[in-house]
This record gives C-alpha cells, structure tokens and sequence, in this order.
C-alpha cells in the first residue's frame, strides 16, 4: 500500500487531543468519577496523551488504564497467523463500576473493535457510563456505534486504510491515508 495523503501532521493532533479533553471536561462537568481506558496499543498513548493536556486543564490528575481486547474479538481467527492470540492483559487501575468510563482507540472504522472493548468492561465491571473518544472515524460502520468525541473525520473508500503512527510506537505522529 502507498501513502495517497497526510492528513494529520503533528501539529494536527495536538490540536485535535487538546480539544477532546476540552470536551470530555464540559460534557462530564469536569472529571469526578471519569476514567480513561484506552484500547491497546495506540490507544493507550492517546489516553495517556489526554490524561497529560486533562490535567494541565483541570489542575487534577484523571486515572488511566489499558484494555487488551484481544479474546473479545469476532475476527480472531483472521487476525492472527498461527491460530494462538496474543494477549498482553489489561490494566485498570480502579474498580470501574459506577464510573464513567472514556474508551480511547485511534481509529473508529466497522465498530467491531469498541464492541468487543464494551464486552471486556461489562467483564472486569458495571461502568455508569461509557463514553467513545477517537483521533479519527473514517466511516464504514459495521455496528450501530457512534464516537462521543472524534479528532478528525476522514471519509475514506473500501480500498483505502487509514495508518495512525504515534511517537511512542513509530517514531513520528502522523495520520495518513493508505490506497493500494
């Protein structure tokens, strides 16, 4: 696959985050009983991101953890090689029930993915609430699933893929489409 465009540089996703924690802070009434739980992998650094610009807002820490959707997953088989899962665990660091809960992932596409994190957290707990916060919803929806707060919508084709790269894991930040 080659790079077709960048659409997010740097610059843009800062912006973008910096502006979900504005909202998530106003739609909550601040951040009492809120959690971040971001979706492994990218969406961790997103949630730690958030967390980080929350804070500055706020003047007060909010909680992060991790979730390992991987089990919960309806495409398994398809998506790993040797038939084995690799699963790295999750991490949240408080009892969620009553919570409210901002699942963090980087990438909104069929809504597969928030469903099985939706599974996991009715496992590990009973949230008040669960709220949905992504860098970027590209469409295709698969399941009635809608973002709370999104960074950027970008309207991609079937043939087209988005690739999130975060410092963290790739070195750069950067959103760019990929077309075969």
């Amino acid at each position: 696959m080659g790079e077709k465009a960048i659409v997010l540089d740097e610059q843009a996703i800062r912006r973008a985050l910096t502006r979900i924690a504005h909202e998530i802070i106003e739609k909550n009434k601040g951040i009492e009983n809120c959690i971040l739980i971001g979706i492994r992998t990218r969406g961790i650094f997103l949630a730690n991101r958030l967390a980080e610009r929350i804070s500055q807002i706020e003047g007060k820490d909010i909680r992060v953890g991790e979730l390992d959707i991987t089990l919960y997953r309806d495409d398994l088989t398809k998506k790993t090689t040797d038939g084995e899962p690799v699963v790295k665990g999750s991490e949240i660091p408080v009892d969620i029930t009553g919570k409210k809960v901002i699942v963090i992932d980087d990438v909104l596409y069929t809504g597969r993915t928030i469903r099985a994190a939706m599974d996991a957290l009715m496992d590990i707990g009973r949230p008040n609430q669960i709220q949905l916060a992504v860098l970027v919803d590209r469409g295709h929806r698969e399941l009635p699933i809608r973002a709370d707060y999104v960074g950027k919508n970008i309207p991609t084709s079937l043939t087209e893929k988005i690739a999130v790269k975060l410092t963290e894991v790739d070195g750069i930040d950067q959103v760019s489409i990929l077309e075969n």
